[in-house]
């Protein structure tokens, strides 16, 4: 993970000073790329501790199409990546019932995209169908950004991590994603570990071999509540990355994993450093 080290060094020695929408204030540095070759480990944070079965449960709830958070904490009853976003949704709709009801957050957008004519959309499965059927296809691609429903009473929070893309070459297939706005701290390792995680899974059940994640970064940015945090970070010594395992139960398509069909072999990690979340 020095690849995602780096960036932190690098917006903390060039970003410049930001407002943003929750009041914290960033340091902040535009258009960044890290390439993560699966042939080298799993790249989950060993600087810190990845929550890597909150990160895990999130995916999961991504893949299902669900809009409700209470089907992720029904993954996960401990998972609370989403509920200081709820509450704000629940506070801009102005209403009481919590229904758990999020809007059209990602995986509704992955599996549940409105189209013309009222006709609806699994991109995820449109892409795995082309890697299947046409890998050399330029059209593998699942977008989460739906402009006409990012509103601030349509979602609880307008996709971060907006677009993905497949590619094939050989036996090899391989992730690119663009993320408009990147939580350095907080956000960012779980966003590098999820999407190779999907990269993997899709791998696994079209018969290929998970290549690399390839991650371009738009607003790179760090709040300002989080450069202690950052420092004491980066004064860190890396261990060597764990390897992902995955169990063979005969999964073939991208609904039949589950939260324990994943395990981290050799995960080394330092202890945990506390942030607080910007909502």
């Amino acid at each position: 993970m020095h690849t995602y080290l780096d960036q932190l060094q690098h917006v903390l020695d060039h970003g410049v000073k930001k407002g943003d929408r929750t009041g914290v204030g960033t340091i902040s540095c535009f258009g960044l790329q890290a390439r993560y070759p699966m042939a080298d480990g799993f790249p989950a944070v060993t600087t810190k501790r990845l929550v890597w079965k909150s990160m895990l449960s999130e995916l999961l709830w991504f893949i299902s199409g669900s809009d409700n958070i209470y089907d992720l904490k029904a993954y996960l009853k401990s998972n609370r990546l989403w509920d200081g976003n709820y509450e704000d949704y629940l506070n801009r709709l102005g209403i009481n019932k919590n229904d758990g009801s999020m809007g059209r957050i990602y995986g509704v957008q992955w599996r549940q995209w409105k189209g013309t004519n009222g006709k609806v959309v699994d991109q995820l499965q449109n892409a795995i169908d082309l890697i299947r059927e046409n890998p050399e296809s330029r059209r593998i691609m699942v977008n989460a950004w739906n402009a006409a429903e990012t509103g601030s009473r349509d979602v609880a929070l307008p996709p971060c991590h907006n677009f993905f893309q497949f590619y094939v070459s050989e036996d090899k297939l391989s992730l690119q994603m663009y993320q408009r706005s990147c939580d350095m701290f907080l956000g960012v390792p779980l966003n590098i570990a999820s999407y190779s995680v999907l990269l993997h899974m899709v791998a696994k059940i079209t018969d290929l071999v998970p290549h690399e994640f390839i991650h371009v970064l738009g607003d790179a940015h760090i709040y300002l509540n989080h450069l202690d945090a950052v420092k004491e970070q980066l004064s860190r010594q890396p261990y060597p990355l764990p390897k992902l395992q995955i169990k063979d139960r005969g999964q073939t398509e991208i609904d039949h994993f589950e939260m324990d069909d994943f395990e981290l072999i050799n995960y080394q990690h330092h202890d945990t450093i506390r942030a607080e979340m910007a909502v």
